[in-house]
């Protein structure tokens, strides 16, 4: 390193006394450590800490003809580019409300005249000290403060995209589905889907993988497109139970970062009006078999078998019934009513379903409860995703459909 460079490199510091011998003692105590810039009076000692090359310190005497330190200090912290100089006073009051002016008043340090060079030096390299470790404490904070922006535009962006792959809503035929889906601050692991097996069995399915972040988002969708292609070998996508034991076994919590998941799989055969469906550790999904959601209490679809992913050879077993016309099905995921509340207490289940049964006739349920529950948290930000279908079966010859 050059002479030259390495002198650059020291900390500027801009002494200001209107006396030449008291800036000589201080230039003579600082002068191998530091740059040392001179000012004889207050408007120069502005105009030298306004330039680029603005000093890191400043000894600023008190009392001088013109503009005094006191005034100086005032514009120093007044304007954006010195506010945050450091500033000791060098006065020839030792007072004791002498010095505590001078703090008060916006100085860092307070320095009595006749200044001693060890003390000088002490309490420079001090407050220089201080200020660099503010300036690197800051950049710290610049730098988190960016790569907190950069990841929440990249969650952002990658929610985007998890939503894109979410099925379109389906307004015609005899199968009606219509879904909400609200992501929490983080990206989640809750993704669900619907499509025709064959001409005749439509299949609709939810999941809801352990955790936040990225390896939750990519099992999920990893999953939901295993479902979509009717990717499991030797499986009836038909038949529930063989669908869920393909999943356990293909996705095994130890060779996928010890995730896991829940899910809720239904497949509706037209010709026979039959619901089949399994689960595996998900809520149970609701029924209103041809009633008025307002008029009975839905029969609750429970998932019979343990989580996805955590025993392997775990049997899961398919269960059916009847559906009449215009049954009614809510499948959704626990974000939807496992809300902390602003009383701390959490709104359950059993709570969930009373605030569905208790909703008039022709109310937009999922709107409403995703309302109700932005009501109850206190806040339009959820802390988990939040994921619903309704599903609406009009009858085996409503609507004229070919899913071909």
């Amino acid at each position: 390193m050059t002479l030259d460079k390495q002198y650059l490199e020291k900390p500027l510091i801009l002494l200001v006394d209107d006396m030449p011998a008291n800036l000589h003692v201080l230039i003579s105590a600082l002068r191998a450590d530091y740059r040392i810039k001179t000012a004889t009076c207050g408007e120069t000692a502005l105009e030298l800490a306004k330039r680029p090359d603005r000093p890191d310190l400043i000894l600023l005497d008190v009392k001088m003809p013109g503009m005094n330190g006191i005034e100086v200090l005032q514009h120093l912290r007044e304007c954006q580019e010195t506010l945050d100089i450091p500033v000791i006073f060098v006065s020839a009051d030792s007072s004791e409300q002498s010095q505590l002016d001078g703090l008060e008043l916006g100085a860092d340090d307070y320095l009595c005249k006749p200044t001693v060079p060890a003390v000088l030096k002490v309490r420079v390299r001090n407050l220089l000290q201080r200020k660099r470790s503010e300036q690197e404490r800051n950049e710290a904070y610049r730098k988190l403060a960016e790569t907190q922006r950069r990841l929440s535009e990249e969650v952002a962006e990658a929610a985007k995209y998890l939503r894109s792959l979410l099925p379109k809503p389906l307004k015609l035929g005899p199968v009606r589905v219509d879904w909400r889906f609200l992501p929490s601050t983080e990206l989640g692991g809750d993704s669900f889907g619907y499509h025709w097996v064959d001409y005749d069995h439509f299949a609709v399915y939810l999941l809801d993988v352990s955790g936040h972040g990225v390896g939750s988002s990519l099992l999920s969708v990893t999953v939901l497109d295993v479902l979509r292609s009717e990717a499991l070998p030797n499986t009836d996508f038909k038949d529930p139970s063989q669908v869920l034991r393909g999943l356990n076994a293909a996705f095994t919590a130890e060779l996928h970062d010890d995730k896991f998941f829940t899910i809720w799989y239904g497949v509706l055969c037209q010709s026979t009006r039959q619901l089949a469906y399994a689960g595996g550790g998900h809520p149970p999904a609701l029924l209103f078999n041809g009633t008025c959601i307002n008029e009975s209490n839905p029969t609750r679809l429970e998932s019979q078998g343990t989580l996805i992913g955590i025993m392997p050879g775990e049997q899961y077993d398919t269960l059916s019934l009847t559906l009449k016309p215009n049954a009614k099905i809510f499948l959704y995921s626990d974000g939807v009513f496992e809300i902390e509340q602003k009383s701390g207490e959490i709104w359950e289940l059993d709570s969930f379903v009373r605030f569905i049964c208790s909703l008039p006739p022709d109310t937009p349920v999922m709107d409403a409860l995703l309302t109700h529950i932005q009501a109850l948290q206190g806040s339009d930000q959820l802390g988990d995703d939040f994921s619903i279908m309704e599903i609406d079966w009009l009858g085996p010859k409503a609507g004229g459909f070919n899913p071909n």
